[in-house]
């Protein structure tokens, strides 16, 4: 691998000569780690043959890179491929969030922090999921409705949007646009268009994001900045910055010294996270967390009879009771009818939501349960995702691999003789996949078109990662 001069000068004089070189060694001869993290919520199982990742408590690195696309596991939501390093995330979200919150992900595609950030905030807790460019919102969406959960708003707005919700939210975490210098392994076309110019380009729209969100982060609340990038001007002087200009704390992450992670590389004494692929199994990343100035307010929880007594604009929904049924426990959320959606949204955020409403681009919120056809309702794709949804009025039927991967790719089913009419919930080692209408001689295809296997290609073998 043959890296930029100039990157190569400035990673020295931040390095020193021995570690540059080791650092480079791990780039041109070593392979990038291929990682894993688990859904608890729906799958209890762990890859085979595998390693666990230090910093999370469901990361597994991989013996080898499988083709996830040919996995029915994968599209079910059971688990989520992610760079390691990234799930460094769940260390600082379990030492500092011990109650519920209202947190950002202000720069959430494809999703992969947003998901984590799922699975570890407390029970109660509501994750807001931005991101703003239009054409990534779409894999966000595809990625959160997998993931299964029930307590998130996604949205399409830039950091500016947010400054209305003054004193909103009690974290936001700011995975911001970076030169992308810890990419270098992974991507090849990065090293390509990386340039000196590119980082004075990326720290100083990094400071306007954080400038522009920094209204919407209550006082005492957390931000947590990271970039996947090496420099001192995207990292460390960004991280001053904040502490100066806007008036923070950075607060420190308890960590074993055997995880390899270093500190901080510019002279200042103030505490952040750098992963360096030389140190350990992971690309590049840095991390900071800070403390916005001001008394910390407790967040109100509001209670059930509290946001039931405000009144709910929505058109009548027939047949309330079999969708109703769709759900586990209906009566905790609100119900509404959005153009030929039904969706369910937790009662809890309810007042939250509405304000999110006022001000941002809302692409998806709580469970889209089903869609009306004419005076029928066809249980939405996301009802079989969600980790909330209740399969008891669905006629199940279990898909071997080869069906499954049909299936994914949007063919044809054909079902038993002895499956009733109607739709009918496919799964595969017992975990939903979604849903089909069986009219009898074959079963129509209800998985979302864009979200389908594309590729012709068929595997050898099944995809199979755990036991």
């Amino acid at each position: 691998m043959i890296l930029p001069d100039d990157f190569a000068t400035s990673l020295t004089s931040l390095l020193g000569d021995a570690q540059y070189k080791a650092f480079y060694n791990s780039l041109a001869c070593e392979t990038p780690p291929v990682s894993i993290r688990i859904n608890k919520g729906k799958w209890p199982f762990h890859p085979q043959n595998a390693t666990p990742v230090l910093w999370s408590t469901t990361g597994f690195y991989l013996q080898e890179r499988p083709s996830f696309t040919f996995d029915p596991l994968f599209h079910a939501g059971a688990y989520y491929v992610q760079e390691a390093s990234s799930m460094f995330l769940e260390q600082v979200l379990r030492q500092y969030i011990c109650r519920p919150v209202t947190m950002l992900d202000l720069c959430a595609a494809p999703g992969g922090k947003s998901t984590l950030a799922c699975s570890v905030l407390p029970k109660g807790s509501l994750l807001v999921s931005n991101e703003v460019m239009r054409n990534r919102v779409q894999v966000l969406v595809e990625n959160m409705v997998k993931w299964g959960s029930a307590d998130i708003v996604i949205t399409n707005n830039d950091a500016a949007s947010f400054a209305p919700l003054r004193a909103f939210f009690d974290v936001v975490l700011a995975d911001v646009p970076c030169s992308g210098e810890g990419m270098f392994r992974k991507d090849p076309q990065v090293v390509q268009e990386w340039s000196l110019s590119n980082v004075e380009v990326c720290w100083q729209r990094q400071r306007h994001i954080l400038r522009d969100v920094w209204d919407a982060l209550k006082p005492g609340g957390l931000l947590i900045y990271s970039t996947c990038t090496y420099n001192r001007k995207e990292n460390e002087d960004n991280i001053n910055w904040v502490v100066e200009e806007l008036g923070a704390d950075v607060l420190p992450v308890s960590i074993p010294n055997d995880w390899g992670i270093q500190g901080n590389l510019s002279g200042r004494d103030f505490p952040v996270y750098r992963f360096l692929p030389h140190c350990v199994c992971g690309e590049g990343l840095f991390m900071a967390v800070l403390r916005k100035h001001g008394e910390n307010k407790e967040v109100v929880n509001r209670s059930r009879n509290n946001v039931q007594s405000k009144k709910i604009k929505s058109k009548p929904i027939p047949n309330m009771d079999v969708l109703h049924s769709w759900l586990s426990d209906a009566d905790k959320y609100v119900w509404q009818v959005k153009g030929q959606r039904v969706t369910a949204f937790p009662l809890i955020h309810n007042d939250k939501y509405d304000q999110l409403c006022k001000h941002l681009n809302i692409c998806y919120a709580g469970i889209t349960v089903a869609e009306c056809k004419g005076k029928d309702y066809m249980p939405a794709h996301a009802l079989a995702m969600s980790v909330e949804s209740n399969i008891k009025p669905f006629h199940s039927v279990e898909l071997s691999y080869e069906q499954a991967v049909s299936y994914l790719r949007k063919e044809s089913i054909i079902l038993g003789q002895d499956i009733d009419r109607g739709y009918v919930l496919v799964t595969f080692r017992n975990l939903p996949l979604g849903f089909v209408k069986n009219i009898g001689n074959r079963a129509n295809n209800l998985y979302p078109q864009d979200w389908r296997i594309r590729s012709g290609f068929t595997p050898e073998k099944p995809v199979n990662l755990f036991l």
